[in-house]
């Protein structure tokens, strides 16, 4: 959080005060079971072509472009898939979004009944390509739902429960890998790919029609005639208008370079460590970290400044990752990964909740896609990197007896000594990044500007009713609303931001 505001503290966002309708909540939870349904269909089918592929071809070359393509689209899309969210409503957005994903998986079961496997799996042929383009394209479009979902959590929840919501995602997030992760495998190990394409066309199916029976309050969003079908300029302008927001997803950025290093060789180590059948197990029990951490951020919150909560969970994820190797013992490191897995959502539920108060609802899916877009593509830029500078100097330096002599004090003996080392520094780092992060002007300047930003609360009875196509009024001129217009900053936030916000009772 290198970047420098003005001496004075600024006028908080520029987002009007808002009610939610009485009945949000209740929305906001279909919302999410839906798309966490929907999330959970799209990891199954993809979880299941990646193993697919893999066991029939044995090519690694062909799962990592596959693999390396989603996260490069995801990248690219990220803009895009915000601009809609802002210029669209988002039922509607979601909607499309799942018909999308439904038509393409389609597509895909309609080449895998008129070609045979073998024709599908020829890498040579374009059939191969096009098989996957297409449920590739189906994955990535559904992400669109997860920008849309960010959004959601301003429209139809209090500020006062943003965080709990937000963990509730990571909660889902995590389930929804915990059954991926198993059910993939199993459906193509037993039933093959092509009853797996249809399970997930189904499932497709029934969680469209849950969609189409849902309403969420909210009236046309306001567009200009001339408007950038990629609105990158407003993305920046929503971005700038907040002081201090754009160091926080530079950082996250940053977060997500270093996690790069964990994606690259987390799977080595563990490979080292146990069977691949019992690693497998591993994975799956460990994921139930996401399930708890986004559960306790539902229940407890990230306290009255998730900024400095989300500095503290990666300054202690950087603990994590800097001993949970120290010695090959398995119980350390599967245990080490329980509890990294356990941070995953403070972090992203802090930052959204951040961004959730800070920037205007109406311009939210933009600054959204603007984070996933460039946090997206850091950790496989890192994983790219790292995997080759680990695969052919820090591993064989380690393996040589003055690799041993310099760093056995510390590492010990064991299997993957280098691996172990390159987690070492990636902890430090990341523990040094946090506690920079935490002295700068700027970690002071979005803290207070958090503090004082408009909040969202649940309108009197009666109004807005849900279902209704209204969108939420603001506070200050709903009838009986407690919630005061915004202030500028004053004593008791210019404190605020010298010395912290005291975490919540």
């Amino acid at each position: 959080m290198s970047e420098e505001p003005g001496e004075s503290v600024p006028e908080a966002s520029a987002a009007a005060a808002r009610t939610v309708p009485p009945n949000g909540m209740r929305t906001f939870l279909h919302v999410l079971v839906n798309t966490a349904a929907a999330n959970i269909t799209t990891s199954y089918l993809w979880f299941a072509l990646t193993f697919w592929v893999y066991l029939e071809t044995g090519s690694v070359l062909a799962t990592g472009i596959i693999g390396g393509a989603y996260m490069l689209l995801l990248a690219v899309f990220g803009m895009v898939f915000g601009t809609l969210v802002d210029r669209h409503r988002k039922h509607r957005v979601m909607v499309v979004s799942a018909l999308f994903s439904l038509v393409a998986f389609a597509a895909a079961g309609g080449l895998y009944l008129s070609h045979s496997e073998a024709e599908l799996l020829d890498l040579g042929a374009p059939w191969f390509w096009l098989f996957s383009g297409i449920i590739l394209a189906g994955a990535v479009v559904e992400n669109l739902r997860n920008i849309a979902l960010s959004t959601t959590v301003t429209l139809l929840v209090p500020t006062e429960r943003h965080a709990n919501a937000n963990g509730l995602v990571g909660t889902v997030g995590g389930l929804a890998f915990l059954v991926t992760s198993v059910l993939s495998g199993f459906s193509v190990g037993l039933l093959g790919m092509g009853w797996t394409l249809a399970i997930a066309i189904g499932l497709t199916v029934v969680a469209l029609a849950h969609l189409l029976a849902l309403r969420i309050p909210e009236k046309d969003p306001e567009r200009t005639e001339k408007a950038a079908f990629v609105d990158v300029r407003g993305a920046v302008a929503a971005i700038r208008a907040v002081p201090g927001l754009f160091a926080l997803i530079i950082f996250s950025t940053f977060n997500n370079l270093i996690g790069g290093v964990y994606m690259a060789l987390m799977d080595p180590y563990g490979l080292e460590l146990f069977p691949v059948e019992i690693w497998g197990v591993v994975l799956a029990v460990s994921s139930t970290g996401f399930i708890i951490g986004g559960a306790v951020v539902a229940a407890k919150g990230l306290g009255r400044n998730p900024i400095r909560t989300l500095l503290l969970a990666v300054a202690l994820m950087g603990v994590l990752g800097a001993v949970f190797t120290l010695r090959d013992w398995w119980w350390l490191y599967a245990g080490g990964i329980w509890l990294y897995m356990m941070l995953i959502p403070v972090v992203e539920s802090a930052e959204q909740t951040v961004i959730q108060k800070v920037v205007p609802f109406e311009k939210q899916g933009r600054v959204f896609g603007a984070a996933t877009a460039l946090e997206v593509s850091a950790a496989p830029i890192t994983s790219f990197l790292i995997a080759p500078i680990a695969q052919f100097w820090i591993i064989p330096y380690l393996e040589t007896d003055a690799g041993r002599q310099a760093w056995g004090w510390l590492l010990g003996d064991g299997e993957a000594r280098g691996i172990a080392l390159v987690f070492v520094f990636a902890g430090i780092a990341m523990v040094i990044a946090a506690i920079l992060a935490s002295t700068t002007r700027v970690y002071r300047t979005l803290s207070a500007e958090y503090a004082v930003a408009p909040e969202t609360v649940a309108g009197p009875e009666g109004s807005n009713a849900e279902g209704s196509d209204a969108e939420g009024v603001d506070a200050s001129d709903a009838p009986g609303s407690a919630e005061p217009p915004a202030r500028p900053p004053g004593p008791a936030s210019a404190a605020q931001a010298r010395g912290g916000v005291s975490s919540q009772e």
